[in-house]
């Protein structure tokens, strides 16, 4: 390559260097405050293709989560109205969306009246820690987010942790929100800030299916759940001495409770109403930790008048509810929505958020 031809190919080369930056700089996330940052790594523009064996029929869908993080179909944050938030038992990535707690809740919702939506901000992995900077780190990052309901779905991920536990140590990476290594931290901060790389990913998830398929056999897991025995909440108040039990876990208690009013100050903040929701495991209430937790949430929105659904002392769990001891199966999702309507919808009137059709 002569001279000319040389010093031709590197005006070119920086002049489209200078556009792409010049539109990377006016059209990217870089200083915006709605961008992701190097958050929200494995929870946006997700399509994956899962394969479900649920009693004896097979289930071939794409688990997705759209571009601000819900689990779904895309939906402007200013439209809506209504999330529930938790765990891997909130967003159900192994199951199709409609066998979900969020929407069958959704179905009886519509049925008896309302026209509006509950959008799954589940994040698998993520206890009231996690809830917590998603507030931070995740809602706050949102143009015009502003639900007037929110619906925790807790206990589960939270009982596990010890007494004396450093809990905030760790709770960016929680669910995966944050990669811990610096290395990973860079990348997916340009991933999530670049206009172009950010256009890419929509394309993809539009028109791009990966060969990787997802396989889950619910009857499988069944298997597992040998000796299977669920311990209702009047068996468990035979069992469990809970005065004892809130002296021994009251180091426990006092940090969940803590998270639990932090959330519950957030929605204050934001002039929206919040709900709690307790969770039980296969086993029901038989683990004395979650028990105590269950039963001290519900006692705290009583004493200071926090809105909460006490589903431990409701649900009488069976066998065919639970795909491992943790996840509930199609129907068990089921079951868990009609089990907790009732109360979601007094709460909904009493607060007047939304306004019913009939």
């Amino acid at each position: 390559m002569n001279q000319s031809l040389l010093k031709v190919f590197t005006i070119n080369f920086l002049v489209f260097l200078i556009c792409i930056i010049i539109i990377e700089i006016f059209f990217g996330f870089w200083f915006s405050e709605h961008g992701f940052g190097p958050y929200m790594r494995e929870h946006r523009l997700k399509k994956n293709h899962v394969i479900l064996s649920y009693n004896n029929i097979k289930y071939d869908f794409f688990y997705k989560r759209n571009y601000h993080g819900f689990r779904g179909e895309e939906i402007d944050p200013s439209e809506i109205e209504a999330v529930i938030i938790g765990g891997s038992t909130t967003d159900e990535r192994y199951k199709p969306i409609e066998f979900t707690i969020a929407e069958n809740l959704n179905l009886l919702l519509k049925k008896k009246g309302y026209d509006f939506k509950i959008t799954n901000a589940g994040i698998e992995g993520q206890s009231t820690y996690g809830h917590i900077f998603n507030f931070k780190n995740w809602f706050s990052r949102l143009k015009n987010f502003s639900p007037k309901l929110y619906i925790f779905y807790i206990g589960i991920n939270d009982f596990s942790f010890g007494s004396d536990q450093d809990e905030y140590s760790n709770y960016e990476t929680e669910g995966n929100i944050i990669n811990p290594q610096i290395s990973e931290v860079i990348f997916d901060y340009i991933k999530n800030s670049s206009f172009f790389i950010d256009k890419a990913r929509i394309l993809k998830q539009k028109y791009y299916s990966s060969n990787r398929i997802v396989k889950y056999d619910h009857e499988t897991y069944l298997k597992n759940l040998k000796n299977f025995e669920y311990i209702n909440y009047e068996e468990a108040l035979k069992i469990h001495d809970v005065k004892k039990l809130k002296i021994k876990h009251k180091k426990i208690i006092t940090k969940y409770l803590s998270r639990v009013k932090i959330l519950n100050n957030y929605v204050k903040k934001k002039k929206s109403t919040a709900i709690f929701i307790n969770q039980v495991l296969a086993s029901g209430n038989k683990n004395e930790t979650l028990f105590i937790l269950n039963y001290s949430l519900i006692e705290y929105c009583q004493k200071i008048n926090m809105h909460c659904i006490d589903l431990a002392s409701k649900l009488d769990g069976k066998f065919n509810y639970w795909s491992d001891g943790l996840h509930t199966t199609g129907l068990g999702s089921k079951i868990i929505a009609e089990t907790v309507i009732d109360d979601l919808i007094k709460i909904i009137k009493k607060k007047n958020v939304f306004k019913t059709n009939y």
